[in-house]
């Protein structure tokens, strides 16, 4: 099956921190694991496939980084079937940072892709507001967590 490389899921957000700051909290797990997965078998590096993981979930993938330019752009993969991701961070001033998050690459067609998109782009939109919370105020808010809790049955399914 072709790729569908039209649609591309795009989520933003203003964070008021630094690039550095907003850049490092992607590429060092343990501040990531504050807002977004429980674990990663590693740092994000060029070239390097870790595993992230989502304890409350069971669920686990590999992410491969195909690329990283230091405070502007991580560029990975992941995902069955595996999709792109790119990160893109841009310095509005000393202190602000407007993070993009792009995913795209998508196999699926028809009610199938429609559904993968809802779900990419509530997904992503929820790292970045708990990113938000976590760089701005130093608070955890476990969205990721309370995303699909255990004791509620995911909608629709």
């Amino acid at each position: 099956m072709p790729q569908n490389k039209i649609v591309t899921v795009e989520v933003q957000m203003l964070i008021r921190q630094p690039v550095s700051i907003v850049f490092h909290a992607f590429t060092d797990p343990e501040t990531t694991i504050n807002f977004w997965f429980t674990k990663s078998s590693g740092q994000l590096e060029a070239g390097k496939t870790v595993t992230w993981e989502w304890k409350m979930y069971g669920a686990t993938t590999n992410v491969l980084v195909k690329d990283i330019i230091q405070n502007k752009k991580i560029s990975t993969a992941w995902g069955d079937p595996a999709t792109s991701v790119d990160y893109e961070f841009d310095a509005v001033t000393e202190d602000t940072t407007y993070v993009v998050i792009k995913n795209y690459g998508f196999k699926e067609t028809g009610d199938r892709l429609i559904e993968v998109i809802k779900d990419s782009t509530g997904g992503f939109t929820t790292v970045l507001d708990g990113l938000k919370a976590y760089l701005e105020h130093n608070i955890n808010l476990n969205l990721i967590g309370d995303k699909y809790p255990k004791e509620v049955s995911k909608h629709g399914q």
